[in-house]
C-alpha cells in the first residue's frame, strides 16, 4: 500500500484527477468541463475492482486508499474529484487526512432536491449499497425530514451504464424494471441520480418513464454542485485561471486491460481523453461479498 502521508505537497501545477470505480465519474468530468473548459483532466477507473458495490467495507477502504496512492504518485494532482458515491462515503475523511490534497467526494443530491421539490414526494434512485447507508439516513432526516423518498437501489442500473460506454445496447424494458418504484407514485416529481454513473443514462430514463404517461420529472445528480466545489477550492488556492499546457494529454488511467472489442477508448475520446494508461499493480484479489 503506498504511504499518501509521504506524498509531497502539490504546488498546483498538475492536473485534476478525478477517480471513480468505473465510468460513472465521466458525468462529472461533463459537469467540470462545462463550468471550466480548459481544466486539465486525468480520468481514473479502477475498472479490476468494478463494481465497488459488491466489495466488502473494510476490503474497498483500503484498495481506494490503495489505488489513488498510486495515483497521486504517477499523475502529481492538485485536487482529487472522487467520484463515487461507494468511495466517498466510505473513504473520504481518510483520504483527506493521508494525501495533503484538496480532495472532493460526492453525496446525493438530497439536500438541492428537498429544495425544488413541489409535491415532497422525491425518489432516490442510488446504488444498493448506497440507499441502505446510515449516511444517507443522515442526509434524509438533515435536509428532507419534511419530504417523502422513495428509495430504489439499483445495481443493474450501474452495469447498464458501463455496457452502454462500452458501446452496448440497453433496452427499455431493463430501465422500465428499474423505474417501476417510482412510477407507481403519483406524486412523485423530482428524482435523484445518486450514483454517478446514473446521469450517463438519464435522456433514457426520463424518455421511458414519460412513454409510459408519467408527469416530466426534475431530475438531479451532484455533478453541477461538485463541478462549483472544485472552482471554488482551485480560486482559494489562487489557481483561478488553469489551462492546459500546450505539452498536456488528458488521459485515462486503467487498473485492468480492457476488452480487444471494446468501444470504451471511443467513448472516452468523446470526453477528451485520448490516451489510456494502465496501473499496474492491482489485480483484483477479492471475491464479491
Amino acid at each position: 500500500m503506498v504511504d499518501l502521508a509521504a506524498t509531497p505537497p502539490t504546488q498546483l501545477t498538475g492536473p485534476i484527477l478525478v477517480f471513480d470505480s468505473g465510468v460513472g465519474g465521466l458525468s462529472v468530468v461533463q459537469a467540470l468541463r462545462e463550468r471550466m473548459p480548459s481544466l486539465p483532466l486525468v480520468y481514473a477507473c479502477d475498472n479490476a475492482a468494478f463494481p465497488y458495490g459488491q466489495k466488502t467495507e473494510a476490503w474497498l477502504k483500503e484498495r481506494v486508499l490503495s489505488v489513488v496512492g498510486s495515483l497521486i504518485s504517477e499523475v502529481q494532482p492538485s485536487l482529487i474529484v472522487l467520484a463515487c458515491n461507494t468511495a466517498s462515503t466510505l473513504t473520504l475523511p481518510e483520504l483527506r487526512n493521508s494525501c495533503r490534497l484538496p480532495v472532493v467526494g460526492v453525496v446525493p443530491a438530497i439536500k438541492p432536491a428537498a429544495l425544488i421539490t413541489r409535491s415532497g414526494q422525491i425518489g432516490l434512485l442510488a446504488t444498493c449499497g448506497t440507499v441502505n447507508r446510515p449516511y444517507t439516513e443522515k442526509l434524509i432526516n438533515e435536509f428532507a425530514a419534511d419530504c417523502e423518498i422513495i428509495k430504489v437501489g439499483s445495481n443493474r442500473l450501474v452495469e447498464l451504464a458501463e455496457i452502454y460506454l462500452a458501446g452496448g445496447k440497453i433496452a427499455d424494458q431493463d430501465l422500465l424494471e428499474i423505474l417501476a418504484p417510482l412510477l407507481a407514485e403519483p406524486r412523485l416529481d423530482t428524482v435523484i441520480l445518486g450514483c454517478t454513473h446514473f446521469p450517463l443514462l438519464q435522456p433514457h430514463l426520463a424518455r421511458v418513464a414519460e412513454q409510459t404517461g408519467a408527469p416530466p420529472w426534475q431530475w438531479i445528480d451532484s455533478g453541477a454542485a461538485i463541478a462549483r466545489r472544485v472552482v471554488q477550492l482551485l480560486n482559494d488556492a489562487g489557481y483561478s485561471n488553469p489551462s492546459c499546457p500546450t505539452h498536456f494529454i488528458p488521459n485515462c488511467w486503467l487498473t485492468a486491460p480492457l476488452a480487444t472489442d471494446s468501444q470504451l477508448p471511443q467513448s472516452l475520446q468523446l470526453f477528451g481523453f485520448s490516451q489510456i494508461k494502465q496501473l499496474t499493480g492491482f489485480d483484483l484479489k477479492e471475491p464479491v461479498s
